[in-house]
């Protein structure tokens, strides 16, 4: 009995090492890049249309500028969808009958994630505490074998770039507003959104899912403001980025990104 008890808490210590692990996100303010170990797995065909809707809120990759760079992420990882959005560089290691022989490093953006299945007990890549990225095909194959299934990695966050300035596609009704934030610059992934109406004062909005952020207030007719921080702190103020006809179904795009 005690051997077992030995043991889940053991199982239970580990559950919680790698969860910290994932959401040791800055240093002193700054993106952490240290290289961590993982395993990545494929999902998908090379037109990538399985990798789009995804859990991130994300809906065409292609129209919002993510393309099939993209992966989704275990549990360990995905951290309740709060890291929807952040980049990251891996490398395929340690596997040199899978690796792709010098074909260096891939960057991808958090966009989806890979569910547990604890009815499984072997290939349980995105099961706690396990650390795994589950790759577009052609991602996967710029430095894996296909016939490979899984591959060991090492990865790393990185900073996102991106073109243009942040975006905000509104829906939602004229009691509930739901806005997605998209193609986020800098850390990538929002920890924060504020909104403001030409005439209200700053309103805190709650994250629902993903990268979608909502409010219950009624802000139809007025021009729209937000204020954005990233999970390295960093916050930018976006003035008036819809005018005070914005419609629902529509995407508004500020001038300047993180």
């Amino acid at each position: 009995m005690a051997r077992s008890q030995n043991l889940f808490s053991c199982i239970i210590f580990m559950t919680l090492l790698a969860i910290a692990m994932s959401r040791r996100i800055t240093i002193d303010g700054e993106i952490d890049n240290n290289w961590y170990d993982a395993r990545a797995t494929l999902y998908g065909d090379m037109t990538g249309s399985e990798t789009m809707q995804g859990a991130c809120g994300y809906g065409n990759l292609f129209d919002q500028g993510y393309g099939l760079s993209t992966a989704a992420l275990s549990s360990a990882l995905f951290n309740n969808g709060l890291t929807c959005g952040a980049c990251f560089e891996l490398q395929c290691v340690n596997a040199p009958q899978s690796c792709i022989k010098n074909a260096g490093t891939i960057k991808i953006t958090a966009t989806n994630f890979c569910p547990a299945n604890y009815s499984k007990t072997q290939d349980i890549w995105c099961n706690p505490p396990q650390r795994h990225f589950d790759l577009s095909l052609p991602m996967f194959t710029k430095i894996a074998q296909y016939k490979a299934g899984v591959v060991p990695v090492k990865y790393r966050r990185v900073l996102c770039t991106k073109k243009g300035g942040v975006k905000f596609q509104i829906t939602g009704n004229p009691y509930f507003l739901l806005v997605l934030l998209y193609n986020v610059g800098g850390a990538g992934d929002i920890s924060d959104v504020k909104i403001k109406g030409s005439n209200t004062d700053w309103i805190q909005m709650s994250r629902n899912w993903g990268q979608n952020w909502q409010t219950g207030s009624q802000l139809v007719g007025q021009s729209l403001s937000f204020q954005a921080t990233t999970s390295d702190g960093k916050t930018l103020e976006f003035d008036n980025v819809a005018p005070p006809n914005w419609q629902f179904g529509q995407s508004y795009s500020a001038t300047i990104n993180f």
